[in-house]
């Protein structure tokens, strides 16, 4: 399916129900799965955390997660610790080019038992759980924090908890502390200096429920569109915290930059654009927060601005090679783009520059190129191909655009 998205103009006001957080509705699945008196609310409704509690709760020995990149590394490592069982993991066929080396060989360290069925380095994988007595692991620091943080989810169930060193800069350290907080939040004691993060073991959990806080990444199409927007425009989001634990969170300061306010109201954001940016060229460093770089990029665009984002590194191996898909289909758009394998540069636009018009944007499988471009309705029409693909984080997208005054049609 295609949206043939017309050019558009947004309501003035606005309110948006956001689906639970995707990443932490995945932790708190697989912590669920190993104390099953934890109650959840407000759980995300995304393909990705279907795909994950799924496989958590059917007997099948064969789990196939399709695109589900979070529930492949945290439950690679959930299977590991179920003693006497086997099971092999599996996925898309991007998913079996994605790497799972590096979480793979931490597990051994612990003497858990996996092998690969097909190519050396990638899934599908083949998993004995077994009881883990082991409970040191040495780790390179710049990998995907999802390798980290699926350790660290399933240390408070080893004999002897874990001792996680890891070795040079770290990558998404907010990730690995909102892993950490959920784990102190069912009472699991950790801590986290230097560069060593020790899980203490803990059999049993007291009875819990656990509200699941609203999705940041979901949250920054609506910045975008706020950014893009006429000044006075306002949309408001539920539900969110003002101290979250989510690494995206800081979409606050971002787009402050780009004139857009941000106001917490009891547990809603109201994101309102105020001002025009002032600015010709902003740079940002999104190591922590990799997840919002293409929708970072796509605002710069319609707005005419230039951009340098680094920190980017983890984006080569996502559900496409996310940098070289955005060079391409902004290229398409008229847009001057240079990328690497860390970074991308976004030249600022003449005044005189004009977006073109009708251009068909390839999504590759990815969610977040569909949503990411989407918001340049507010420049010119434009055609996002394959746009079922936002149901693996945020399903209902597509009727929200529509209800905020969003104009299109879906053709085959």
């Amino acid at each position: 399916m295609n949206i043939d998205l017309k050019k558009s103009v947004t309501n003035k006001q606005s309110t948006i129900a956001v689906t639970g957080s995707k990443s932490e509705t995945n932790r708190l699945l697989l912590l669920k799965a190993l104390y099953p008196n934890l109650k959840l609310q407000n759980i995300s409704n995304s393909d990705d955390s279907d795909m994950m509690h799924n496989a958590l709760s059917n007997s099948s020995t064969l789990k196939d997660i399709h695109h589900a990149g979070t529930a492949m590394r945290f439950l690679t490592a959930y299977f590991s610790i179920q003693e006497g069982q086997e099971i092999v993991l599996t996925g898309s066929n991007r998913m079996q080019e994605r790497p799972i080396k590096i979480l793979v060989e931490a597990l051994k360290q612990l003497d858990v038992v996996i092998s690969y069925e097909n190519n050396e380095g990638y899934p599908p994988i083949k998993i004995q759980g077994k009881r883990i007595a082991k409970n040191e692991v040495v780790l390179k620091a710049d990998v995907s924090s999802q390798y980290i943080s699926a350790l660290l989810l399933i240390a408070p169930k080893l004999e002897n908890g874990l001792k996680l060193i890891l070795e040079g800069k770290i990558t998404s350290v907010p990730y690995i502390n909102m892993t950490l907080a959920l784990l102190n939040e069912i009472g699991v004691k950790t801590s986290f200096e230097n560069n060593i993060i020790s899980v203490m073991p803990k059999n049993e959990v007291e009875d819990i429920e656990l509200i699941v806080e609203s999705d940041w990444s979901s949250a920054s199409y609506f910045y975008s569109i706020v950014a893009l927007s006429e000044i006075g425009t306002q949309i408001s989001l539920t539900s969110y915290k003002k101290n979250s634990l989510q690494g995206d969170s800081s979409l606050v300061e971002i787009y402050a930059d780009f004139g857009v306010e941000t106001t917490f109201v009891d547990n809603s954001i109201v994101i309102t654009k105020i001002e025009k940016s002032d600015k010709q060229f902003v740079e940002f460093d999104l190591q922590s927060s990799p997840d919002i770089a293409q929708t970072i990029v796509v605002t710069c665009f319609g707005l005419g601005l230039g951009c340098c984002l680094k920190g980017l590194h983890t984006l080569k191996i996502k559900e496409t090679d996310r940098l070289e898909a955005l060079k391409v289909e902004l290229t398409k758009l008229g847009a001057i783009i240079n990328v690497t394998n860390d970074s991308l540069t976004l030249e600022t636009s003449l005044s005189n520059f004009i977006i073109k018009s009708n251009t068909s944007i390839a999504t590759y499988q990815d969610h977040r190129m569909a949503m990411a471009f989407a918001p340049l309705a507010l420049r010119v029409p434009i055609v996002i191909e394959e746009a079922e693909v936002v149901s693996k984080s945020f399903p209902d997208f597509w009727n929200d655009l529509k209800n905020i005054g969003f104009q299109f049609e879906e053709t085959l």
